[in-house]
């Protein structure tokens, strides 16, 4: 009996094994090519202005990025569209218009920079 127990539990830790293993090789396998590492940008002297005419919508939001940027976008609402941004040389400080965003909406600061 014991024995017979014995070959049941090596058999069930076998295929934990297997299992294991195949999944680790999956996920390996699933780099891409010319991959990079992501680096963020570090954002300060974040300031919003409102809507003379009506205080309760944001018109615009500003900020400084520490390295220059050549593409920015904002969203102040989770998975809300990516809104664009302006800047002039040297491509630090970004002034974004923004579109349908009140004050009650507005629940982050999403940053989307690229090089």
């Amino acid at each position: 009996m014991l024995r017979l127990r014995s070959s049941k539990l090596f058999v069930v830790m076998l295929v934990i094994l297997v299992l294991a293993t195949s999944a680790y090789a999956f996920a390996a396998i699933n780099t891409a090519p010319d991959s990079r590492a992501i680096s963020g940008y570090a954002v300060s002297n974040i300031s919003y202005a409102f809507d003379t005419a009506n205080p309760s919508n944001l018109t615009t939001v500003a900020f400084d990025l520490d390295n220059p940027a050549a593409t920015v976008k904002v969203s102040l609402t989770t998975g809300g569209t990516l809104q664009n941004c302006n800047s002039a040389t040297p491509f630090t400080h970004w002034t974004c218009t923004l579109t349908d965003t009140t004050v009650t909406n507005a629940s982050s600061l999403r940053v989307v920079a690229t090089q």
